[in-house]
């Protein structure tokens, strides 16, 4: 501390008078405030609340889900109520096809008001190729929403996208192209 003496009395100067009366906490403290004026800087809305909780890995059967699905592909089982996943005889290749009924009046009038949309469709074609298959061993069942094929190497069960008339309808199988086509009515 820088004092004169002047007779009986001290003088001070304002350094020294300012290191007597300020303290090392107070300077800390002022060091504080400027580290937490800058933290604050940085904090911005979605910093309000307490912090979120860090997910633990969970090692059990039930894991939350994040996404909005109704179910994961594990809960579903492979294949449906009709097919047979024991089976191991591959599938053959297939086409889908849907057809209108289209007239002149239709095609150049729009009289009927027919769009191309699968609502204004009357029938389905089904294309499914057998390659080194005979007639006789083609086994085809129909169900409302489903066909069933079964040949001594292929098998299809396909889940078809409209209601059919499953009494209805004809199958014809082409031996030159090893192909079987099914026509199938709307309901």
């Amino acid at each position: 501390m820088a004092a004169s003496l002047h007779g009986d009395r001290k003088t001070t100067t304002p350094k020294a008078l300012s290191a007597l009366l300020s303290t090392q906490q107070e300077e800390d403290e002022d060091e504080d405030c400027k580290q937490n004026a800058t933290a604050y800087r940085q904090l911005g809305p979605g910093h309000i609340g307490p912090p979120p909780k860090k997910e633990k890995e969970v090692s059990t059967a039930y894991t939350k889900r994040t996404s909005k699905d109704i179910w994961s592909e594990e809960e579903v089982a492979e294949g449906s109520q009709y097919d047979d996943l024991a089976d191991p005889r591959p599938q053959p290749e297939y086409e889908i096809i849907l057809k209108q009924s289209v007239g002149t009046e239709d095609l150049f009038l729009g009289l009927s008001q027919k769009d191309p949309s699968s609502m204004c469709c009357e029938a389905m074609l089904v294309k499914i190729k057998l390659p080194d298959t005979k007639a006789k061993d083609v086994f085809l069942d129909l169900k409302e929403k489903y066909l069933d094929l079964r040949t001594p190497k292929y098998k299809l069960g396909l889940h078809l996208p409209h209601p059919i008339q499953n009494q209805e309808g004809k199958a014809q199988f082409f031996s030159d192209r090893q192909e079987l086509e099914v026509t199938l009515l709307l309901k």
